[in-house]
Parts: structure tokens; C-alpha cells; sequence
């Protein structure tokens, strides 16, 4: 029966942003023409439309950010910690000030819908400078021995799927310790972080302390080889991160790596349905499944298959997916065709390799890059879907009878960055969070995060944290 009540379009406006046709590198305080004048384009997921035209880094470009990050170091670490706080609280503040229209930014360059940007990144983002300008002044207290130093110039390339809130991730524990920053977005969505370039200059900050270099992986690989590289911080895939490790093996150089990921959600018997099914689609629907901890396998015991799968069948046909500005979208366009085509045929593998495939009745945008919500059932280990990372709206579902048999699916894979527990037992959530190989273990939720708590992985999911006390201790000399 449809719907009693209908959603009227409720469009954000993009009048709040001004995006400028064309952007040069952050180097030195200063927007400046990439060396060979090398450019590309970044467009609209959602429309296609070309959004604006961006500089493309080349290896004597990031020469000149490293250059700068390096001489701007020597003054940037002798402040005291005190004055370097008062500017990532200004950061912070002036994040907040144009949240309305960093949000709007974000999802026109990424896709994702307003909601997500408007109420889950751009607080985030605040939040993080906020949380690690309160620790500036504060390291010697932080277990790290009493007078704890910083490395130097921290090199940080950031994946598509969150730009601002990874660039927050990766330079407000930076810039608090002490060092200075140079910055490699991706390459489909390097806006946000070049308005961040501009909210640096609108705080005050030094020259030189925070440098931007967009551009491809070529940009990328030429930063986190650079002999003036001190610390790699990296997000983004496996493969990447792999290569990131072999590249820099045998130097001195630091290195946190945040890779992929494949996590469990695991529903037991007593778990409350309608709260479990809210949380399955919180854990591999938000961000159109573009999330490196999403819940894309999930694991419910036996006796309350049926009824999870029904109450997950309606509950995702209620959900409404386009235009990713307006304020009723739950589901915004996929971040590039590259990433489109590797979702479709992942799923094409899935079909034929013998899972049943299912999706609610929905109208897709004739523009733009879309997938619909999409879940898998007679799924074993043994499918492609449940071992490899498809990063796209796709659920497969499997089954278990006992708690050691859950553990035993959830640990049998090659990556280890999240899981999630549905039971109402306290007890049995710490017995199998505890046996968990995860970084992170949801309980009774999914996709929570906050900037005072730890965040990283195990296995193939990389090694080192981002996010609270855990986070300082990757930019300093301990």
C-alpha cells in the first residue's frame, strides 16, 4: 500500500557557496599555479556537472609544500602549546561558522547527502579541532613521557569518502603537537579541503604550518616519498596502503596507516529488531556504503533470520534515494564512475556465483553516478561479496546458531577495522566483543564516532589510531 503521506522536495540551496572556476595549490600562505600548469576537473556525482577546475601537483610542487612545511616547523614547534591551541580553536570556531556552507560544498563535490554532511560531518569536524586544541597545552600530561616532541613535517594523504573530516582527523592532532602539514585530498574531491586552505588563512595561522597539494596519485606517491617527509599518515585502500609500506621500508619516516575494511554486524536472538534493522542500515547505507568501517557483513543468528530479513526489506523500502542536497535523501550519488563500476560488477559477481539478490522499487536519477540499496542472501564465506570490500551500498547477509560460530565468521577475514553486537545481554556484549579481531566493536550501534575515542584497525585494515589520546601519540618523537 503506498504511503499515506508523501515527501515534498526539500532542496538546500547552493547559494551559500561560491565556488570559484578555478583553484591553484596552498603553499606558503599562498594560492599559487601548480609548476607545469597541469590541470583537472572535479565534478557534481550526482549531475556531472563540472564543478570547478583544480591544480594538478606535480613532484616539484610537493617540493615546495615540504619546502615550506619545513622552514615554517622551526617556529611553529617553539611556540608553546598554549598559542598554538588559540589557533585551532579558532579553526575550529570558524568551521562552525560556515558549517552551513562547508556542508553544501562537501555533498555537491562528494555526493553524499546534506543530512550527513549538515548533522554528522561538519560537527565532527569542529569537534576535532576543538578536542585536540585542548590538548596543545597539555602533552606532557598525555603518557608520553614529560617533554614529548613533535616529528617535523607530517605528510597526510586523504581518501574521497569523508574529505574534511579526514583532513580533521589528520592535521588538528598534527598541528597540535608541534608539526607542520602538507596535505594530498583525493583527486574527485578536493574543494573542501582548498576552502579549508582559505579558513587557515582566515584564522591567522603562519605560513607555511598547513600546505594543500591536489592532484592524483602521482601527487600522492611524490609526497610520501619526499626525503623531507617525517611522518606518512594515510587513508584510503589496501592496496595503496601496501604500497605505502613497501615505500618507505628502511627509512626513518613514521607511518600510520588506515586501510580497508570488511566488518561484521552481528544480530543475536534477543536483539531488538526494529533497533538492530536501524542500525544495519546505518552501518552499510550511510554514506552510500562509502565507509571503510561499514557493517557489509551481516551476521544473524538463525532462530530470527526470517524475521530481521523481512523487518530490513521493509524498512529499506521506505528509504529514499537522489538528489543529495535535498533534506529527504538517505541515499546521494556514488563518488566517481570508476567506483560506480566497481560496485556494479562486485555485485554482478555476486549473482553469479549463486547469492540471491535483492533491491526495493526505486527510480534512480537519469544523470549522475547512482547504485541502488542492494542486499545479498544465501551467502557463504566462500562468496567474493562477503570477502572483498566493495565500498558501495551492498549488504550480504549470512547466518549462525551459536556465539563461537559468530566470532569465528566475524574474525574470518583478511581485514580487522570494525564490528557491531546486537543482544541485549550485557555479558555476552563484553564475552564476544573481547574475542572480536576489530579495532572498533559497536554495541547496540553502528557508525558512532567522536574525536576523544581511539580509531584503526588490525590485519589488512592497517596499523596505528587517529582520534582521542591515541592519536597524539603518531605526531610526536616517543
Amino acid at each position: 500500500m503506498a504511503s499515506v503521506f508523501e515527501y515534498a522536495p526539500a532542496p538546500e540551496s547552493r547559494a551559500v557557496v561560491d565556488i570559484a572556476p578555478a583553484y591553484g595549490l596552498f603553499i606558503d600562505g599562498e594560492f599559487t599555479e601548480a609548476a607545469g600548469g597541469k590541470v583537472f576537473k572535479t565534478v557534481s556525482p550526482a549531475t556531472e556537472e563540472v564543478l570547478s577546475e583544480v591544480a594538478h601537483g606535480s613532484a616539484e610542487d610537493v617540493d615546495r609544500a615540504v619546502g615550506a612545511a619545513r622552514k615554517a616547523f622551526e617556529r611553529w614547534s617553539a611556540l608553546p602549546g598554549s598559542e598554538r591551541a588559540k589557533y585551532l580553536f579558532r579553526i575550529a570556531r570558524i568551521i562552525q561558522e560556515r558549517s552551513r556552507e562547508l556542508a553544501v560544498l562537501e555533498t555537491l563535490d562528494n555526493g553524499k547527502p546534506i543530512r550527513e554532511t549538515r548533522d554528522t560531518d561538519l560537527p565532527l569536524v569542529a569537534a576535532h579541532f576543538f578536542y585536540y586544541a585542548g590538548w596543545a597545552d597539555k602533552l606532557s600530561h598525555a603518557g608520553f613521557g614529560a617533554d614529548p616532541r613533535p616529528l617535523g613535517v607530517a605528510g597526510q594523504v586523504i581518501p574521497w569518502n569523508f574529505p574534511l573530516l579526514m583532513l580533521a582527523w589528520k592535521i588538528a592532532p598534527a598541528l597540535a603537537t608541534g608539526n607542520t602539514v602538507v596535505l594530498k585530498p583525493a583527486e574527485t574531491t578536493p574543494l573542501s579541503a582548498l576552502f579549508f586552505a582559505d579558513i587557515c588563512r582566515q584564522a591567522g595561522l603562519p605560513k607555511g604550518v598547513v600546505n594543500i597539494v591536489t592532484g592524483d596519485g602521482t601527487t600522492g606517491a611524490a609526497l610520501v616519498s619526499h626525503p623531507g617527509i617525517d611522518k606518512v599518515a594515510f587513508t584510503g585502500s589496501t592496496a595503496v596502503g601496501k604500497a605505502i609500506a613497501r615505500e618507505i621500508a628502511g627509512t626513518d619516516k613514521r607511518v600510520t596507516l588506515e586501510l580497508g575494511g570488511k566488518g561484521a554486524n552481528i544480530v543475536f536472538d534477543d536483539a531488538p529488531v526494529d533497533q538492530a534493522v536501524e542500525g544495519i542500515v546505518t552501518g552499510i547505507f550511510f554514506n552510500q556504503g562509502q565507509v571503510c568501517c561499514a557493517g557489509s557483513r551481516l551476521l544473524v543468528q538463525e532462530s530470527v533470520h526470517e524475521e530481521v530479513l523481512d523487518s530490513l526489506k521493509r524498512r529499506l523500502s521506505t528509504l529514499r534515494v537522489g538528489d543529495p542536497l535535498d533534506k529527504n535523501t538517505d541515499l546521494g550519488a556514488i563518488n566517481s564512475a570508476e567506483q560506480l563500476a566497481r560496485i556494479t560488477a562486485l555485485a554482478e559477481t555476486g549473482e553469479a556465483e549463486g547469492a540471491e539478490r535483492w533491491s526495493p522499487e526505486c527510480e534512480l536519477p537519469s544523470s549522475g553516478y547512482w547504485f541502488a540499496p542492494t542486499l545479498f542472501t544465501n551467502v557463504t564465506q566462500a562468496h567474493t561479496i562477503a570477502r572483498d570490500e566493495i565500498f558501495g551500498p551492498v549488504l550480504s547477509v549470512l547466518t549462525f546458531r551459536t556465539p563461537e560460530e559468530a566470532v569465528a565468521k566475524a574474525n574470518n577475514t583478511q581485514y580487522g577495522l570494525s564490528a557491531g553486537i546486537w543482544t541485549e545481554k550485557g555479558s555476552r556484549i563484553l564475552a564476544v566483543a573481547s574475542r572480536l579481531r576489530a579495532g572498533v566493536v559497536w554495541a547496540n550501534t553502528f557508525n558512532k564516532f567522536d574525536p576523544t575515542s581511539p580509531f584503526g584497525g588490525y590485519k589488512e585494515s592497517g596499523y596505528g589510531r587517529e582520534g582521542g589520546r591515541h592519536g597524539l601519540e603518531a605526531y610526536l618523537d616517543v
